[in-house]
């Protein structure tokens, strides 16, 4: 198979995967899902992070997945497929091609830590099931695997992957541009190269990057659209202005250990799911927590500008 992806470009939004009693909430995430379609994203990323994959079922993962697509009208849909052990992971490999997913992202996830060696036979062992597109993801803060130049050449070298999902770039442009041109030296010239964390989307796409794999654009993707399509416009400094609006969000992200529990609430607070979505043991913010959300989106809302387009909220 080829690893080409035309679709790995743009925009990546990273929908959760929300729960209600514990149980998928195939509305909900059929919302989630419908709500980034109508912004025009390049693609649809569930199972990520922000789709706490590794706290779910194999049934809920298939499942979700299955109603992801249903409701893309035809986006591609990337499915996160990392486990533990390479069993389970071919396993759920299989149920998203079955689900009709575009794409497989997969981390390698570790309890003991893996070697250079094993990391490769995950992707090896993966790639030679695969009838779709692979992408890698690079994710040290929660795999503990730091991918070097040489491990990335290795990988990236595997005919199924088309693409590479890299931790966040520094904020500071020249230092980021000569990040990126590491990774794209290292990797076959097909192999897209994709930035995470949402704080550095608009720095990552103008040092380089093919596409910005976005947790905010999962709740807020009419606001992440504009920065994309600000940066394919040849508008950077615009993009970058666009970015620095929401930097209330970024801000509370860190304080909060990583995307997730703001991002459930920014969820709920747009009506796009229930209350409590998370999985335990995770849990959503505290009351302040909850205030500041609010005010974040109650500025969105009334800028006036196109920060705004599209934003409902609910509650808060």
């Amino acid at each position: 198979m080829s690893a080409e992806a035309t679709w790995l470009r743009g925009l990546s939004a990273f929908p959760l995967t929300p729960l209600r009693d514990g149980a998928l909430d195939e509305h909900a995430l059929t919302a989630l899902v419908r709500s980034i379609v109508e912004a025009g994203p390049a693609s649809i990323g569930v199972l990520g992070s922000t789709g706490v994959y590794p706290y779910l079922p194999r049934d809920v993962r298939r499942r979700a997945i299955e109603v992801a697509v249903a409701a893309s009208e035809g986006v591609p849909v990337l499915a996160g497929i990392g486990a533990l052990a390479t069993a389970d992971v071919l396993a759920l490999a299989e149920d998203a091609q079955t689900a009709g997913a575009g794409g497989v992202l997969l981390a390698p996830v570790s309890y003991h830590p893996l070697a250079d060696p094993e990391v490769v036979g995950l992707f090896s062992d993966v790639a030679a099931e695969l009838s779709v597109p692979l992408v890698v993801y690079d994710n040290p803060g929660t795999t503990h695997v730091t991918f070097t130049p040489e491990l990335h050449a290795e990988v990236a070298a595997l005919p199924a992957v088309a693409g590479i999902k890299i931790p966040p770039v520094p904020a500071a442009l020249p230092a980021a541009r000569e990040r990126v041109a590491q990774v794209r030296s290292a990797v076959p010239e097909h192999v897209r190269v994709g930035v995470s964390g949402d704080a550095v989307g608009a720095v990552g796409l103008e040092a380089g990057c093919d596409l910005w794999f976005s947790a905010l654009g999962g709740v807020l993707p009419e606001q992440t659209m504009a920065i994309v399509r600000a940066h394919e416009a040849g508008r950077d400094e615009e993009a970058r202005a666009l970015a620095a609006h929401l930097d209330g969000f970024f801000s509370l992200f860190a304080e909060h250990g990583g995307s997730v529990r703001v991002i459930a609430e920014i969820a709920v607070q747009r009506g796009l799911v229930g209350e409590d979505p998370l999985p335990r043991p995770l849990r959503g913010l505290d009351a302040a927590g909850r205030a500041r959300v609010a005010d974040e989106l109650a500025a969105l809302a009334a800028s006036g500008d196109e920060r705004a387009d599209g934003l409902d909220i609910a509650h808060g």
